[in-house]
This record gives C-alpha cells, sequence and structure tokens, in this order.
C-alpha cells in the first residue's frame, strides 16, 4: 500500500505562483510513475503533469512552459511548482501515483486564483 499526504494549495493573485507537495509513505519502492491531476467545478479531472521513474515528464498543453513537475532525492515526493497562474488554473488539485498494479490518490489540495 501506499498512502499520499500533499500540502500547497492556497490562494493567490493571476501571475503569482504556488508549489504543491506530495509525500508518499508505505511500499515507495513499488512506484513507477507520480503526477497530479486536477477538478475544477462541473467539470471532468484532468491531467496535469507525470514524472516517471526515469524522471520523464509529460504536461498538459495548458500548462506547459508554466508549470514545472519533479521529484524529491529520495523518489518519494513530488513537487508541482506552478508560475503565471491564471483564474482558469483554479481547482482541486490531487496527486496521483501508480504502484503495485494500481493508481493511488491523495485527499486533494485546493488552488484558488483570483483575477
Amino acid at each position: 500500500q501506499v498512502q499520499l499526504v500533499e500540502s500547497g494549495g492556497g490562494l493567490v493573485q493571476a501571475g503569482g505562483s504556488l508549489r504543491l507537495s506530495c509525500a508518499a509513505s508505505g511500499m515507495i519502492f513499488s512506484i513507477t510513475l507520480m503526477g497530479w491531476y486536477r477538478q475544477a467545478p462541473g467539470k471532468q479531472r484532468e491531467l496535469v503533469a507525470t514524472v516517471g521513474n526515469n524522471d520523464n515528464t509529460n504536461y498538459a498543453d495548458s500548462v506547459k512552459g508554466r508549470f514545472t513537475i519533479s521529484r524529491g532525492n529520495a523518489k518519494n515526493t513530488v513537487y508541482l511548482q506552478m508560475n503565471s497562474l491564471k483564474p482558469e488554473d483554479t481547482a482541486a488539485y490531487y496527486c496521483y501515483v501508480y504502484a503495485l498494479g494500481r493508481g493511488v490518490w491523495g485527499q486533494g489540495t485546493q488552488v484558488t486564483v483570483s483575477p
């Protein structure tokens, strides 16, 4: 089993920055992919960014050039640096890992960007 704890959400003005963190515990050796998804009210959950064990990254087109995903040295933490935030980035952000053949979700952290 893998457990996830997220932190770093909050309220920021447009153009500002936030950094999200997600720490995994438990059977972290089994993790092959870590990432972030988001869900705005009335919309489906969507991919934001992922990073694999070989540090290959994947980003949604809407965040390319503004967001950066990275993993900590111990590989059990994933970060999402969000710059040049826009009101349309407002959503609940969920940490995601793939481990032991299944996806695991964090509890979510709210990001609100005011105009």
